[in-house]
């Protein structure tokens, strides 16, 4: 084929066999004027190369690339004037194949799709032929729901006036595409849903405007055409109306809802119908593309590029502008690789050849492409906020005219201008230029559109917000910029900037250079198409037009270089490759060139047709196809020889084989017969014989059959005759009967007919009355449930009507078969009159003899004749009343069907609302979901400031706790001259009733209580969670602590003033003891009566199946109450004999001096009230009896005495703290016991309930509800099961890890059991020097330091460490890492005790260093860092999966090994909230006095105040002073915190929580100083507040902290501001008021109006009738009733997990931190 005349089959051809011979992807570029075949041309080269590669797989993939075209013709080509299937698209089409050059797959790639024919066609020219296509098949009945009609019904169909293409028919043009469509995988859902969003489109091209003045319009009331696309397209009909008329303007602080004109409101509803269908195409492309797409690597491609031809029109614009300047690149291309390429690689490999001048079209380009050309100067207008198409247009004239000689003014336009393009000179009109290159579309109207409940139209508007690549953005050739508000996005402010300066123009350059850089890196093959006239018409070629044609895209040139050129070349390493089977061995030498010389030489004998270049052979046209001959020749004469040679062999085993199979053959044939013959003559006798007894057989079956002949003959004669004589009785029996039947028969219908008609009375009326019950259930009706019901009752009616109908149809069935037998009967009464008149004939003749029977005879035959006229009538009566009975049946049978047909109609219009319901319902759900989500929220951030706030409460009782502990400590433990220090007994007494609530847990202890009281020990961690958890007990215990150090010094007072007055007080003591011992007697009996009042109560309250004598709670409470009772009455013994021999030995001693004594305590003790009161005056009389000369242990000899009672003393305690212990039990099991009471009681009052109802139900609803409450029931179970399942599962888990943790201890404990046998073993063997190497850089991450250095590591890293040196010289969280570092190595060492220490130490002094520096911001901000990568650092090496995601594998082997450090993570969570709440302190405090001064009094922008509003306080007189504070004041402390900050490394997401917490301060004092500031509210003052407002907001955008929620902390003062510049006199003002300040509440709406004051005589006060409108609309508003926002609030802070990319075993120690006792492992 590659030497026949030009055709596509040979380029295609061509191309073919150079990528699979130089294994180079090719492509063919299909170029020409538009209509001169460039579409079909591409169609056939995809149909050569699928019909001669075929596919690689059984997909036929080659199909499926030929399916594409009918898809995009439909989608993409429509009617111009000159062509009627024009492509309006560009495409490139890759057609990949496999190593053995099959297809495998394709991709496709479009370019600038005409979006402008949607909505507009010039005259004889149609829109796309989808368009036309759908509207040919509306009449099928899947299309009905679309709505369509004629194509003349469309606005967007029928402006060209030419809906028809001559021979084409749209309809099966539709059937191909829906075929193709279904070829390539698209779906019959997604078909129909391509079709819907078509119908959309063209449907809201008929949608109309009406204008309400000059710069508004509205839609009509529930139009047509905007109904049926809100339904197709599933969106909100009113919200749909409403962009379609308004839009969104947005500045940098505020935004504007405006009405649009009605030419706007057309070119938006254009825009959308445009981008819509953009989207849509786009979305079929990919789906083409991914069913073309294949799995298996491609190896090489061919590209088809079919584009769109060179355009020139009446009127041309940016879509011929884009075409023009495409085909001008592509003639470029041409030029390069045909021309310049071509010519150049001649002089380069120094080839004889003189230049040929030809057409360079580069000064086009740079007129188009260049810096300040056409299209940058295009963009550039488009950035302008007032740019005009008539502003471009000066600005092109003032650049290019009369500089460039391609450019041209027409003379009569100033909005036009002309290009010399390489084919012609194209005028193109200016107008729409930058609307069509911008490509606005409200983005409001794509908002709508994404809603939509059909799940497709949103798949369309997936990529709005991905970046776009340029060859996917311009494979519609635009991408819609829409205008986005400009308030700010959670995104980086400059990236939606970027992606809206890309242009249409600005895309579609840059998918021509791709499109460049792709056919640069193949091989080319041109086809040229000519069009031979401009006419379209058949059989006409025009020649000057093809000449012209052919000289404007370079094909002469061509030719003159293809005659003197040298088409083909090959290196000589190629060619001898080629061509080494052409060689002999003799003419291959080592020198390649040599060798190639010598052989062309022999080969080919005229010189002229090549030339031998430096490095490659070149070639005429033709020698190539000559040698390719020549070595196609020699390798066939090679293969003629192997094929004769192997033939010959072959035909020679063929021969041998066919001579041994022939004998053979032959002697099994003769053998074979032999037996046949022998066979024959067996036969031939058999035959004889059968023959003989055959014919004897035949003869004796002939006579036999004719004898039963015979006898048959007279069976049926005798029965004839008996059967007639039996007819003639059976006549006259059946005539009675059906007299009878036919008499009863008249009786039934008449019966039947007044039955009828009574129960269509009946009918009738009830209809009536269930209609009217009908219209009650419908007021009634509101549940799904009774509809489902109904409709049950519907089907039930609908099936007795139909069982109703059957019976009647059988009913007329039975009645006809009647009929019938009646005719039956009639007829054979007819023939039975018949034969006795041929009887009475007969008996004629015999009554000649007879004459006197005659007369007999003659009246017989007159009463038949009688009898023959009254059967006829009666035959007649029948008749009539049967087709009258068969009209009433019909008549009953049809009102039926008609009631059958209103009640479907009613059962669907009943099944549509129930689903309409259903729908309400789910949506309803929805957004109870969406509000519950965003109340559980709401909840959860209440609950986090509420455990904050507690955090903080707690936080500062805790600091008062140890400064009152501190305090008690230093007076309880004054030295006293002369006094004698006794036994750790009284500071144990001391602990007793100071820290009552901690005696259960310090049981297991008891050596702790016994350590002096002055040695300090430093707080516990575990101790630190519990009294977290006990918040509540430690306020009690503050207010205790604070009311008994009050009474302790006055006990001490008064000891001091005793002390001198009585010095032998010593049996005050004894006196006292006496006292406790009957309170506590009297308290024994009190707990006593209690315990039984308990037993009484819960015997008589509980339930009998939980309080009966044999249940095991009712057990479980007896023996508690009885082991109670038996310590008490043990205990009251103990009581009564220590008594008694304390009273012996009281009297025994100085009985004088102890009355007196004990009489003045017991007075002082009388009136002590409390416990506590007692406690603190025992104390105080052991500390004054602590020098008296005699001894307790001297009561007695021995001191057995003395022992006793401190036995028993003891012995006292510890049975009241388990007293108190189990009365605790016990209330707590009492509690819990009333509770399941109660609980068993509600749940025994709602089965009653339940009951009763179901009793009321009838039995089906009752078993349905018994069902019902079953299914509750269980499910409720399985939940607590699930619960309970869950809890096990977690407990499982915790006990495997602490099951791993022990087995490893274990593990070490026998390794470490082996080390210690190993050294004895080892020692007597001598041992060798060995050189070790050693390691110095393989760290594990972990610090070495000794248990004595943990104060001093503490000292030097924490407590003396200054913040600015390390976040200047240091990287940052530096001492955090080095905490972790030596917990690391505690873990390692599995020491608890080292971690627990450090962890306290290291919790305790940062405390101690926030408390020292608490108001140093840099101080609490690094600390701030500090802890939280601390905290950051035991979650991401704890070995918690959740953490170790993004972890390297050395930081996995990092992790903790033996402890589960989680409880010191909520530590040090609550620890940062803590300096969280202190950083946002300090920064309050820094912030206080700047923010009035410089946010409202100081004038940012001057000359705005202009004159002060009379009668005001001068209130803002210092604002010119010296040292005041200004906006730039704040700024510059903003930036000091976020700089100090970033210094100290703290996470990016806790400083955007810290600057929302600053903007919150600022806003708030800011709004609250407004408010109570006469002076300050006017307008000129609501300016400057939102310019300091915007100046902050720009700072938030230099920071890049605009998602960080700070501006919305603004919001309020913001509308504020808004609030004093706006109008404020009409309703709409006040609706807009309303609508705008949603984030104020209404009593400082109120306020701001009531202040408002104007300042020069242009404005005017608020009246109080407006301000009386605002409270009227806004009384419905629930929001709080306060005024001032409070401005200590504090957000509630969170702490995301930041894991650290820094390797733990990099970090190195600085000297400066003085850790240099300290070792890294």
């Amino acid at each position: 084929m590659g030497d026949m005349d030009p055709h596509i089959f040979a380029v295609a051809e061509e191309a073919y066999k150079q990528m699979a011979r130089d294994e180079r992807n090719q492509s063919i570029i299909v170029s020409g004027e538009s209509g001169a075949g460039k579409t079909v041309s591409a169609k056939y080269a995809m149909r050569y190369f699928a019909t001669v590669s075929g596919s690689a797989s059984e997909a036929n993939v080659e199909e499926k690339v030929l399916a594409s075209n009918p898809i995009m013709e439909s989608i993409g080509n429509a009617k111009t004037t000159r062509n009627d299937n024009s492509s309006r698209f560009g495409k490139y089409i890759e057609i990949g194949f496999d190593k053995r050059y099959r297809i495998i797959g394709a991709n496709m790639r479009t370019y600038l799709l005409e979006k402008s024919r949607v909505v507009f066609q010039a005259e004889e020219e149609r829109n796309y032929h989808i368009f036309y296509q759908l509207c040919a098949s509306a009449k099928l009945p899947e299309f009905k729901m679309l709505r369509l009609g004629n194509a003349d019904d469309f606005n967007y169909t029928q402006q060209g006036g030419s809906p028809v293409i001559e021979g084409v028919d749209d309809a099966k043009e539709m059937a191909h595409t829906r075929q193709a469509c279904t070829l390539l995988g698209i779906s019959e859902s997604h078909q129909m849903g391509i079709f819907r969003i078509l119908a959309g489109i063209l449907h809201l091209g008929n949608v109309g405007f009406t204008s309400r003045d000059a710069d508004s319009c509205t839609i009509p009331p529930k139009h047509e055409p905007l109904c049926i696309f809100c339904d197709l397209m599933g969106v909100d009909y009113e919200e749909m109306c409403h962009w379609l008329c308004h839009r969104k303007l947005a500045t940098a602080t505020e935004t504007y809802i405006k009405p649009i004109s009605k030419l706007q409101a057309t070119n938006a509803r254009d825009a959308l119908a445009k981008h819509i269908y953009a989207k849509l195409f786009n979305w079929i492309v990919d789906n083409v593309n991914q069913a073309l797409h294949s799995a298996v690597k491609q190896h090489s491609f061919i590209g088809v590029l079919d584009i769109y031809g060179f355009e020139t029109f009446e009127i041309n614009s940016f879509e011929q502008f884009c075409i023009n300047y495409a085909n001008e690149k592509l003639q470029q291309q041409f030029n390069m690789h045909v021309f310049k390429l071509e010519q150049e690689e001649y002089m380069k490999e120094q080839i004889p050849w003189t230049l040929i001048d030809f057409y360079d079209n580069q000064p086009c380009i740079n007129l188009i492409e260049s810096k300040l050309g056409i299209l940058d100067l295009l963009d550039e207008e488009c950035k302008m906020p007032k740019g005009t198409d008539d502003t471009w247009a000066q600005k092109l004239y003032n650049t290019h005219l009369n500089k460039c000689t391609l450019f041209e003014k027409p003379r009569l336009s100033n909005k036009a201008f002309i290009i010399q393009h390489f084919a012609d000179k194209v005028e193109y009109q200016c107008e729409g230029f930058l609307e069509k290159n911008k490509d606005t579309v409200f983005e409001e109207q794509i908002k709508v559109l994404k809603s939509s409940k059909f799940k497709m139209l949103p798949e369309l508007f997936q990529d709005d917000e991905k970046a776009i690549s340029p060859t996917s953005a311009t494979s519609s050739g635009r991408t819609p910029l829409t205008r986005i508000p400009a308030k700010p996005t959670k995104g980086r402010p400059g990236q939606m900037a970027k992606e809206h300066k890309k242009t249409v123009g600005h895309q579609f350059r840059n998918s021509l250079h791709l499109l460049m850089e792709t056919l640069n890196a193949t091989t080319p093959h041109y086809v040229r198409c000519i069009k031979p006239n401009d006419f379209k018409f058949p059989f006409t070629f025009d020649e000057k037009r093809a000449v012209q044609q052919l000289r404007a895209c370079g094909v002469l040139e061509t030719i003159r270089i293809s005659a003197a050129g040298f088409p083909s070349r090959w290196t000589y390493q190629e060619f001898f490759s080629r061509y080494r089977v052409l060689m002999k061995q003799k003419d291959v030498l080592s020198d390649r060139k040599q060798t190639c010389k010598n052989v062309l030489e022999k080969l080919i004998l005229d010189k002229d047709k090549y030339q031998f270049g430096k490095t490659k052979i070149f070639f005429r046209a033709g020698q190539v196809a000559y040698l390719e001959k020549l070595r196609a020749d020699k390798l066939r004469a090679a293969c003629i020889r192997i094929q004769k040679t192997i033939r010959g062999w072959l035909l020679r085993k063929k021969y041998l084989r066919m001579r041994k199979a022939a004998i053979t053959v032959q002697r099994y044939v003769r053998g074979y017969q032999a037996r046949c013959y022998a066979k024959f003559l067996r036969r031939t006798k058999a035959a004889t014989i059968i023959q003989k007894y055959w014919r004897m057989f035949v003869v004796c079956r002939r006579y036999k059959i004719r004898r039963a002949a015979t006898i048959v003959l007279q069976s049926y004669l005798r029965g004839f005759l008996a059967r007639n004589r039996y007819r003639k009785i059976l006549r006259e029996h059946k005539a009675v009967i059906i007299q009878k039947r036919v008499r009863g028969w008249l009786a039934r219908t008449h019966y039947k007919r007044s039955m009828h008609a009574i129960i269509y009375l009946q009918c009738c009326f009830r209809r009536m009355m269930a209609k009217r019950e009908l219209k009650k259930l419908k007021i009634e009706a509101r549940s799904v449930e009774r509809y489902k019901k109904l409709h049950i009752g519907m089907e039930n009616k609908i099936m007795q009507l139909q069982r109703k109908v059957d019976e009647q149809n059988k009913d007329y069935k039975c009645l006809v078969e009647k009929l019938t037998n009646l005719e039956g009967i009639y007829n054979s009464e007819t023939e039975k009159l018949r034969s006795d008149l041929e009887r009475l004939q007969l008996s004629e003749e015999e009554a000649k003899v007879a004459t006197g029977r005659v007369l007999s005879l003659q009246e017989e035959i007159a009463k038949l004749r009688k009898d023959l006229e009254q059967t006829r009538s009666e035959k007649k009566c029948i008749e009539e009343r049967a087709d009258q009975y068969k009209q009433e049946t019909e008549q009953l049978v049809s009102n039926l069907k008609e009631e059958n047909t209103l009640l479907k109609q009613e059962k669907e219009a009943l099944n549509h609302r129930i689903v309409e319901q259903a729908k309400e319902m789910t949506e309803t759900m929805e957004k109870k979901l969406v509000e519950e989500t965003k109340q559980l929220e709401l909840d959860l951030n209440d609950e986090r400031l509420r455990y904050q706030n507690l955090l903080n409460e707690f936080s500062r009782l805790e600091e008062r706790y140890d400064d009152l502990k501190e305090e008690m400590t230093l007076m309880v433990h004054v030295p006293k001259p002369g006094h004698r220090r006794t036994d750790s007994t009284h500071s144990s007494n001391e602990s007793e009733y100071t820290f009552s609530s901690e005696i259960a847990e310090m049981e297991d202890i008891p050596s702790r209580t016994e350590e002096p009281s002055e040695k300090k020990v430093p707080l516990d961690m575990s101790l630190f969670l519990k009294l977290q958890k006990r918040v509540t007990e430690l306020e009690q215990e503050k207010q205790v602590m604070q009311d008994e150090l009050d009474r302790k010094e006055e006990q001490v007072l008064r000891s001091k003033a005793k002390e001198e007055e009585r010095p032998q007080i010593r049996g005050a003591e004894l006196e006292y003891e006496s006292l406790k011992r009957q309170e506590l007697e009297s308290e024994n009996k009190k707990l006593k009566n209690e315990l039984n009042e308990l037993r009484k109560a819960l015997s008589e309250k509980s339930a009998p199946e939980v309080t009966a004598p044999g249940a095991p709670a009712y057990r479980v409470l007896m023996e508690q109450l009885t082991s109670v009772s038996e310590e008490l009455d043990v205990r009251k013994e103990e009581v009564l004999i220590l008594r008694s021999q304390l009273v012996s030995q009281k009297e025994a001693i100085h009985p004088k001096n102890t009355m007196t004594d004990s009489t003045i305590l017991l007075e002082d003790v009388q009136k002590m009230k409390d416990k506590g009161e007692i406690a603190q005056a025992y104390i105080g009389l052991k500390e004054t009896n602590r020098s008296s000369a005699l001894d307790y242990r001297e009561l007695n000899e021995d001191g057995e005495l003395w022992l006793v009672y401190e036995g028993l003393k003891q012995a006292n305690r510890l049975l009241e703290s388990q007293l108190q212990s189990q009365k605790r039990s016990h209330e707590n099991e009492a509690e819990a016991l009333r509770g399941e009471i109660q609980s068993l009681k509600e749940e025994n009052n709602r089965q009653q309930q339940l009951l009763a109802q179901n009793l009321q139900l009838p039995p089906e609803a009752r078993i349905e509800a018994s069902l019902q409450h079953e299914i509750t029931r269980l499910t409720n179970e399985n939940l607590d099961l699930m619960e309970q399942l869950e809890k096990q599962d977690k407990t499982v888990r915790k006990l495997k890890k602490q099951l791993k943790v022990f087995a490893k201890k274990i593990g070490e404990l026998e390794v470490g059991q082996m080390e210690n046998i190993s050294p004895g073993q080892i020692i007597d063997e001598p041992i060798r020097p060995v050189n070790i190497p050693r390691k110095e850089k393989d760290f594990q991450g972990m610090l070495e330091y000794k248990k004595e250095d943990e104060q001093k590591l503490v000292k030097n890293l924490i407590l003396e460490l200054k913040p600015r040196g390390v976040a200047v010289n240091l990287i940052p969280g530096l001492p955090a890492y080095i905490l972790f570092m030596c917990v690391r190595h505690a873990d390692y060492l599995n020491d608890d005790q080292k971690v627990r220490s450090l962890l306290t130490s290291t919790i305790n002094s940062i405390k101690k260093v926030l408390k020292k520096r608490g108001d140093d911001f840099e101080t609490v901000s690094f600390w701030l860092s500090n802890t939280c990568r601390f905290l950051h650092c035991l979650k991401q090496y704890s070995g918690e999966e959740g953490f170790m995601k993004h972890n390297t594998s050395r930081q996995n082997e990092h992790c903790l090994t033996n402890f589960d450090l989680a409880e010191y993570r909520q530590v040090l969570s609550d620890l940062a909230i803590q300096i969280y709440q202190q950083l946002v302190r300090v920064l309050e405090n820094i912030l206080q006095p700047m923010i009035v001064s410089g946010m409202l009094e100081h004038e940012t922008i001057q000359g705005v105040s202009g004159v002060k509003p009379t009668g005001l306080r001068k209130r803002t007189s210092s604002i010119a002073d010296e040292g005041t504070y200004t906006l730039d004041s704040i700024l510059r402390q903003l930036n000091s915190f976020h700089s100090v900050m970033c210094q100290h490394g703290m996470d990016p997401e806790l400083i955007k929580q810290v600057v929302k917490q600053m903007f919150y301060i600022v806003g708030a004092i800011t709004l609250n100083n407004l408010l109570l500031r006469k002076d300050m509210c006017s307008w000129s003052k609501g300016m400057q507040i939102r310019y300091n407002v915007s100046q902050l907001e720009e700072w938030l955008r230099d920071k890049n902290l605009m998602n960080s929620g700070a501006k919305e902390t603004l919001e309020p003062l913001i509308q504020a501001a808004q609030l004093l510049q706006v109008k404020k006199k009409t309703d709409d003002d006040a609706e807009a008021i309303c609508s705008m300040c949603n984030a104020l509440t209404t009593a400082q709406i109120v306020k701001v109006l009531n202040l408002y004051t104007p300042v020069n005589e242009f404005e005017e006060r608020v009246s109080v009738s407006f301000i009386r409108t605002i409270q009227m609309r806004l009384r419905d508003r629930k929001d709080s009733p306060q005024l001032l926002m409070d401005a200590k609030h504090i957000f509630p802070v969170t702490f995301p997990f930041n894991p650290s990319s820094l390797a733990l075993e990099t970090i190195q120690i600085p000297a400066s931190l003085g850790l240099g006792f300290i070792s890294r492992v």
